[in-house]
C-alpha cells in the first residue's frame, strides 16, 4: 500500500464499504466496475485507484475475497493450520502482521473496584477502517472500538465500563497507538492488552489470538478450542462482550455456511476487514 495518511485511508473506506454494501444488496446481478463507480459517485478510473490503494488489489480481486465460496473455503484452510498447530501443542501471543500481542486478565479484586484508583487515558483516532476510540492504561489497552459516535458518547460509554476511574484525554496518545495497530509499512511491534471479563470470556479472547490474519473459525471451531465443543451459543455471547476490536480479532469468526453473522460495528466492516487481511496475507505469500 502507498504511504499515506490515516485521514485518506479512512475517505477510502468510507468509499470501499458503500461499495461493498451496493454489492451485497445487488450480489445477484453481478454489478459491473462502472456500475458500482456510478453508485458510490466516483468515476471507474478513480474507483479502481482508491480500491487499490486501500486494499492492495483491484476491486475484481477484492471482491472475490468477499463471496461465501471463499469463506467456506476459508473455514477448511484455516481448521487445518489450526488443528496441526493445536496438536502440536504451539500457543502464544497472536500475531498482527509482526505486531506481537500479549495480554492478561484484571483479577476479581480489581474488577470488584470498578477501575478505583485506576486512570485510563483515551482518545479517537483515525484507521483504515473509520475511526476508533481507543482507552488505555500504565499496563496495555483496555477498550478499542470502531466508533462514529460523538465524543461524549464513547467516552460516557468507557465510563460505564470503569465508572471509578480516573478518564484522562490524550488524542496524541490515541494516534500514537492506532499507528502502532495499522503500521503504514508492517515491521516488529508488541501491544499489550489488559482484559476484563468471566474466565470463559477470556479463554475465548485468547483462543481468538491464535487465529492469524487471513484465517476464519466457526464458533464451534472456537467452541472446541477452548474446550467446550458443545457451547458454541456461548463463545458467540462472549465474543459480542468483547471491548476490544480487532486486536481480540472476533471479525474472524464466522457461521459454518460461509455467511459472515453479525459484528458489533457492522457486517459491512467485518467483510471489509475479512477482505483487506486476506489480500494483504495472500500478497505477502507471494512476494
Amino acid at each position: 500500500m502507498p504511504d499515506i495518511s490515516f485521514k485518506e485511508q479512512r475517505n477510502q473506506y468510507e468509499v470501499v464499504a458503500r461499495a461493498i454494501a451496493y454489492l451485497r444488496a445487488n450480489a445477484l446481478g453481478q454489478p459491473p466496475l462502472k456500475e458500482l463507480a456510478d453508485h458510490v459517485g466516483l468515476s471507474e478510473f478513480h474507483l479502481q485507484r482508491i480500491f487499490t490503494e486501500w486494499a492492495g488489489i483491484s476491486p475484481k480481486r477484492f471482491l472475490q475475497y468477499v463471496t461465501k465460496e471463499h469463506a467456506r473455503q476459508a473455514l477448511r484452510d484455516s481448521s487445518d493450520v489450526l488443528t496441526a498447530a493445536l496438536d502440536s501443542g504451539l500457543s502464544g501471543c497472536g500475531r498482527l502482521h509482526d505486531l506481537m500481542v500479549s495480554c492478561e486478565a484484571m483479577t476479581p479484586g480489581e474488577i470488584r473496584k470498578l477501575g478505583a484508583g485506576l486512570e485510563i487515558r483515551f482518545g479517537f483516532a483515525p484507521t483504515p477502517f473509520g475511526n476508533a476510540f481507543i482507552g488505555w492504561t500504565s499496563r496495555g489497552i483496555c477498550h478499542f472500538e470502531f466508533s462514529d459516535d460523538e465524543f461524549e458518547t464513547a467516552v460516557s460509554a468507557l465510563q460505564t465500563h470503569w465508572p471509578r476511574a480516573a478518564l484522562l484525554a490524550d488524542p496524541v496518545g490515541a494516534i500514537a497507538l492506532a499507528a502502532k495497530i495499522f503500521p503504514a509499512v508492517p515491521g516488529p511491534g508488541e501491544l499489550h492488552l489488559v482484559l476484563r471479563g468471566t474466565n470463559f470470556q477470556i479463554k475465548v479472547w485468547e483462543a481468538l489470538l491464535q487465529v492469524a490474519p487471513g484465517q476464519v473459525v466457526s464458533y464451534g471451531h472456537l467452541a472446541g478450542m477452548v474446550g467446550c465443543p458443545k457451547a458454541a451459543r456461548a463463545v458467540g455471547s462472549a465474543l459480542a462482550a468483547n471491548t476490544i476490536g480487532y486486536l481480540i480479532p472476533c471479525h474472524r469468526v464466522i457461521r459454518e455456511s460461509g455467511k459472515i453473522g453479525d459484528y458489533r460495528w457492522g457486517s459491512v466492516r467485518k467483510i471489509a476487514l475479512l477482505a483487506w487481511e486476506a489480500s494483504r496475507t495472500d500478497n505477502g505469500k507471494q512476494r
